[in-house]
């Protein structure tokens, strides 16, 4: 059986950076919520 995590950095800005999150309007609801509790990182 192959690994399942196969770690590269452009598909996780893309999909969980903060510029992804800005583009829709449930992405900006996460960061608000994240803004909101304190997280010392809002995205990758």
């Amino acid at each position: 059986m192959s690994q399942t995590y196969q770690p590269k950095n452009k598909k996780r800005k893309t999909t969980h950076g903060f510029l992804a999150r800005k583009k829709t309007s449930n992405g900006k609801n996460v960061l608000l919520r994240r803004l909101r509790k304190g997280r010392k990182k809002l995205s990758v």
